[in-house]
């Protein structure tokens, strides 16, 4: 378990274990660490909280921007997870990078492959706080939320471990403690539809109907894309000796026309779920640009 995010809920600002020793935080950080564990023993004794998940390998190519998946059935089946690029000024040789970047070109001879996961903490979370908040004990209830929030992102790591050693099986002999994990230096990236690199929470709709995670891991998708239950995860895996976590940043009204047309949405939806990235304001003249 990475504890400092746990802290962090708490809007106590550290890194665990410090943040236990620090003069200013450190009397709450442990306190609230004490009851952590204590409820977490209590979790795992009454077996309150099942961890489910399901993961898949998935032959592939980059196209442009997007990467085609191929379903390993032998079905001739394929869908696309569509990947957006930086497009931030760069010096020297730098490039402005996409996810397709990490995959295999289409016509290159390689055999490529794009990992997909959905995991989850979170089945029995919601008789947890309904207990507690019928007990009007609300810090309880808000404990329980933050610790299976921590579970299924250790469940995440712990899984992504399997695929690197044995699943996938590219790092054999990787060896790395918790706090090498913590620091990301494993081989290979998993990030998520939301994240820095694909903010586009649309995508977790073509992770969820490949995986097939709602017979397999009990895990849905509401309108708004939230993955229920809560406390849960899912992303992709890429192995690719460039493969590096990034940050989108900001994006033109060029990619993002161009992003809607290809996956099949309107101008006015994709920019409401990239509002965030798009380096233009929307309510501004016909150039896109703010008056």
């Amino acid at each position: 378990i990475d504890w400092t995010p746990f802290f962090h809920t708490w809007e106590l600002r550290g890194r665990y274990p410090d943040i236990l020793d620090d003069p200013v935080t450190g009397e709450a950080a442990r306190a609230l660490w004490e009851d952590a564990q204590a409820m977490l023993r209590e979790i795992v004794a009454e077996r309150r909280l099942c961890a489910r998940g399901v993961l898949g390998f998935f032959p592939a190519r980059s196209v442009g921007d997007d990467i085609v998946l191929s379903e390993p059935n032998g079905s001739g089946r394929q869908a696309v997870l569509y990947s957006l690029r930086q497009q931030m000024p760069r010096t020297g040789d730098r490039p402005n990078l996409a996810l397709a970047d990490f995959v295999a070109p289409q016509g290159a001879g390689v055999a490529d492959h794009v990992g997909l996961f959905a995991v989850t903490a979170g089945h029995g979370l919601d008789a947890i706080v309904a207990e507690r908040e019928a007990a009007q004990d609300d810090y309880s209830a808000i404990l329980a939320r933050a610790l299976a929030d921590r579970l299924a992102e250790a469940f995440a790591e712990h899984l992504h471990g399997l695929v690197r050693r044995e699943l996938w099986g590219y790092a054999p002999d990787e060896a790395l403690d918790n706090t090498a994990l913590i620091r990301e230096e494993y081989q290979g990236i998993r990030p998520a539809p939301g994240y820095p690199a694909c903010p586009d929470h649309t995508e977790k709709r073509t992770i969820f109907n490949l995986l097939e995670a709602e017979a397999r891991a009990g895990m849905q998708l509401t309108e708004s894309y939230a993955m229920l239950p809560a406390a849960s995860v899912s992303g992709y895996y890429f192995w690719h000796p460039g493969a590096q976590y990034f940050g989108l940043g900001r994006i033109g009204r060029d990619q993002v026309a161009d992003y809607a047309a290809r996956k099949g949405l309107d101008l006015e939806t994709v920019e409401r779920w990239l509002a965030p990235n798009l380096d233009y304001d929307r309510t501004g003249g016909p150039d896109g640009n703010a008056a």
